[in-house]
C-alpha cells in the first residue's frame, strides 16, 4: 500500500495559496467562484495556476465554480428556462477547459448538486428523463475537455455513486472520475460496506479523489477520523494513479489545518 499523498484546496487568493505551498503538497486544487470568470478574474485564476506550478506543485485541479446567482450550477437546469444559469454553466466550463489544456492541468465539474435538484428534475417528465440530460451534457463536456476534465458524484439521485446499476451507466460512458468519498456514504447512508464496494467497481474510472469524512447522513465535510467512514477499509481500495485532496470545512480558510490533520491521520492509519 502506498503512503497517501498531501493533496490541499484553497482559492486563487495569494495568502491561502502561501498557506498551503509551505507544506509542499503533491496536489493543489483550486476553489471557485463567479469571480474568477470575469475578464480580470480568469487572467488572476490564470497566473495563480502558473504560480503554483513555478512552486513545484505537479498536480492542479481547478474545481468549477458550484453557484450561479441563487441557484448551484446544476447540469439539468433546462436552457428554455434558466438561460442565464445554462450559459453560465456552459462558459465556464468552456473556460476551465482551455485553461486546462493550456496548462495541462485538471478541471472537475459536478455532475449534480443535491440542494435544488428536485426543483430541477421537476422540469421534466421523470427523473430517468433528467439524467438522460444531465448525461447528454456531461458527454458533450467529456468530448470537449477529453484528459482534461473529471466528473464529480454528488447525493443527488442524477449523478451519484452507491448504486451499482447507476454506477454501471456511468462506467458505459468511459467518464474520468472524481470520487468523493463523503457523498458517495451519505448516499449510502452510512453503509461502509457499500462505500467500498462503490470504490472497487469505480476504481478504474476514477482518477482523483476528495477524501472526506462524514456521519452518513447530510454534508458535513468532517476530517479524517471523525466521523463513520472506516479509513482502515478505504485505504487499501483507492486507485495509487489518482490524485487526492482533503475537502475538509475550515474553520479559518488561510489556516489549512484541518486539512493537515486529516493527511496525518491516513499516514498514522497507512504506517
Amino acid at each position: 500500500m502506498m503512503l497517501p499523498q498531501l493533496g490541499l484546496k484553497g482559492s486563487r487568493d495569494i495568502e491561502q495559496i502561501n498557506d498551503r505551498l509551505q507544506y509542499h503538497p503533491t496536489t493543489y486544487e483550486f476553489y471557485t467562484d463567479t469571480s474568477d470568470f470575469t475578464q480580470d478574474g480568469y487572467k488572476k485564476l490564470f497566473d495563480a495556476v502558473q504560480y503554483v506550478q513555478s512552486q513545484g506543485v505537479e498536480n492542479i485541479v481547478i474545481h468549477h465554480p458550484m453557484a450561479y446567482g441563487q441557484f448551484h450550477t446544476e447540469l439539468i437546469a433546462p436552457e428554455n428556462k434558466f438561460p442565464q444559469l445554462y450559459r453560465f454553466i456552459e462558459t465556464s466550463t468552456e473556460q476551465l477547459v482551455r485553461l486546462s489544456s493550456d496548462l495541462n492541468i485538471q478541471c472537475l465539474v459536478h455532475g449534480s448538486y443535491a440542494n435544488e435538484t428536485q426543483f430541477f428534475i421537476h422540469q421534466y417528465s421523470s427523473v430517468e428523463d433528467a439524467q438522460k440530460a444531465c448525461f447528454n451534457r456531461l458527454d458533450r463536456f467529456k468530448k470537449m475537455g477529453g484528459n482534461h476534465i473529471m466528473f464529480e458524484n454528488s447525493i443527488s439521485p442524477i449523478f451519484s455513486y452507491g448504486e451499482p446499476s447507476l454506477e454501471d451507466e456511468i462506467i458505459d460512458h468511459h467518464y474520468r472520475l472524481a470520487f468523493d468519498t463523503s457523498h458517495c456514504f451519505i448516499y449510502v447512508h452510512g453503509n461502509n460496506e457499500k462505500l467500498i464496494a462503490s470504490l472497487n467497481h469505480l476504481k478504474p474510472s476514477i482518477v482523483h479523489y476528495h477524501l472526506v469524512d462524514s456521519y452518513g447522513q447530510q454534508h458535513d465535510s468532517l476530517p479524517l477520523g471523525t466521523g463513520k467512514i472506516d479509513w482502515s477499509a478505504v485505504l487499501p481500495v483507492l486507485n495509487q494513479t489518482a490524485t487526492s485532496i482533503y475537502e475538509i470545512n475550515l474553520k479559518n480558510n488561510d489556516d489549512c489545518r484541518e486539512q493537515l490533520q486529516s493527511h496525518h491521520y491516513l499516514m498514522n492509519l497507512a504506517q
